[in-house]
């Protein structure tokens, strides 16, 4: 298990409205675990400051989470993918996100993907969507539209 990052960085959304972004958190939060295991999100991502900030937005939205800075460390690590999302970004040094996607579609066909990227190319994006991704978000990309992405892929998967 990764320990928690320190960088500080904030998404861009939510800021001006967070009543409303803290009232959808809870509704989310409400059906994000069934009765057998809790639904958890598996952060990979090798900015900390993203890393933080997914897993601060997903534990206030009632998601249990899991961060690591690169596929490597997430392959290292005996993760359980069942009842999981896994959040990828795509550019990585080493193994990058796509090939991870690939590699974790191969083990666990079911397994929801959301992909984020600081680089939008349509090839790219289009490359993850065959891949089975739920979602392809751009960086800075909007709380909601990533909470709205777990929820559907785990919606997708049930």
């Amino acid at each position: 298990m990764s320990r928690p990052d320190r960088g500080r960085r904030r998404t861009e959304a939510g800021r001006g409205a967070r009543g409303t972004a803290s009232a959808a958190r809870s509704a989310r939060a409400d059906t994000s675990a069934t009765a057998e295991s809790p639904r958890s999100v598996l952060v990979v991502d090798d900015d900390a400051s993203v890393r933080k900030a997914l897993q601060r937005l997903f534990r206030s939205a009632g998601y249990p989470v899991e961060t690591f800075a690169s596929a490597a460390d997430f392959l290292a690590h005996d993760v359980p993918l069942r009842g999981s999302c896994v959040v990828i970004d795509i550019r990585m040094p080493g193994i990058s996100g796509l090939d991870l996607q690939q590699q974790l579609g191969a083990r666990c066909p079911e397994l929801p993907v959301v992909v984020i990227t600081g680089h939008a190319d349509a090839e790219t994006r289009q490359r993850a969507l065959d891949g089975g991704a739920v979602a392809v978000l751009y960086k800075p990309f909007d709380e909601e539209a990533l909470l709205d992405a777990v929820t559907r892929a785990f919606a997708a998967r049930s």
